[in-house]
């Protein structure tokens, strides 16, 4: 029988070694080397009885993430705006709004409904780190499993300092720091703009969802509340109820509280529904506020304003349908 030499046992026990080391990481998907940031996530889950759930948790997203999936169409709106359409590799695309459909294509993978995830399809695609908001909050757990897991919904109370650290966020995750400090003093440029305009015209606005024939009004602090607490529109109702469904109202109740502007958001449009929002809206009753005489009742961008919000183009596009009140 052949003898081994010493060192050539040495040889076979390092390559050995080796090799197991390699086949260890390959199954783990991690590299110690890799350049990882600390991101905090403290948000609430709200159940149906009203109860809430706080979720304190830090994870690690790897720098310069190269597999995104992104449930909240804001923050994918922030990402396709500083130029990371490459590292997306999956969405829920049956919610994705028009001005972002470039995402429904066969380049991106479906991974499920906005309330409906597909679970098996999102660990298929192996992502670095996962990008959810309020519909997806329940779940965290189940997607950190998954991967890294991040909440980037918007904090409607405040909005600026919600958007502001969102987009600050990707800026840091990418590198893409500098862009995005660009873009958001461009934004800031154009709402400083529009509410030194808005408050010398000392206008009384009411926000109002319409679906499928009935009226939600919402006000300062809602998830519409920008147009007040930004933009600078007086409230026509200071006690509306601040929730996330807003408060019901009639045509009875507009008319009453007589705003010069009606901001209108369509749902039924948003989500592809057919839209009767005008038959319901610009009946007898509504047409005698101030609103509707001066010409005053603007239909917002209702994909912008219901899906995704919180956004880079987004967020401009709001200031741009907030400006067509001034008249």
């Amino acid at each position: 029988m052949k003898k081994w030499s010493f060192a050539a046992l040495l040889m076979v026990v390092v390559l050995a070694l080796a090799a197991c080391g390699t086949s260890s990481k390959e199954k783990s998907g991690t590299d110690s080397k890799v350049e990882t940031i600390e991101v905090e996530n403290n948000f609430g889950v709200e159940a149906k009885d009203g109860t809430k759930t706080e979720v304190n948790k830090t994870v690690k997203v790897p720098k310069n993430a190269k597999k995104v999936v992104v449930f909240d169409m804001g923050f994918l709106d922030t990402l396709d705006a500083l130029g990371l359409s490459k590292n997306v590799v999956g969405v829920p695309q049956d919610s994705i709004p028009s001005y972002l459909e470039a995402y429904k294509s066969a380049d991106y993978k479906n991974v499920g409904g906005l309330k409906e995830p597909d679970f098996e399809a999102i660990d298929a695609l192996q992502p670095d780190v996962i990008f959810i908001s309020g519909r997806q909050a329940s779940s965290f757990e189940e997607f950190n499993k998954i991967a890294p897991t991040v909440y980037v919904g918007i904090d409607t109370s405040k909005y600026m300092a919600s958007f502001t650290a969102n987009t600050e966020l990707a800026g840091k995750i990418f590198s893409k720091e500098d862009e995005a400090t660009t873009k958001l003093a461009e934004i800031q440029t154009k709402i400083d703009d529009l509410h030194k305009k808005v408050t010398a015209q000392n206008d009384k606005a009411l926000i109002v969802l319409a679906s499928q024939g009935s009226l939600s009004a919402y006000g300062a602090g809602s998830r519409f509340g920008i147009l007040h607490d930004v933009f600078g529109f007086q409230q026509a109702d200071e006690k509306i109820e601040v929730s996330t469904h807003g408060q019901t109202v009639t045509s009875e109740y507009v008319l009453d509280k007589n705003p010069d502007v009606i901001f209108v958001v369509d749902r039924d449009s948003a989500i592809g529904e057919k839209s009767s929002v005008k038959k319901t809206l610009e009946n007898d009753l509504i047409k005698k506020t101030n609103a509707y005489k001066n010409d005053k009742i603007v239909y917002l961008n209702a994909e912008t304003w219901y899906l995704a919000g919180g956004g880079l183009e987004s967020v401009t596009s709001m200031v741009d349908d907030a400006a067509k009140a001034l008249k």
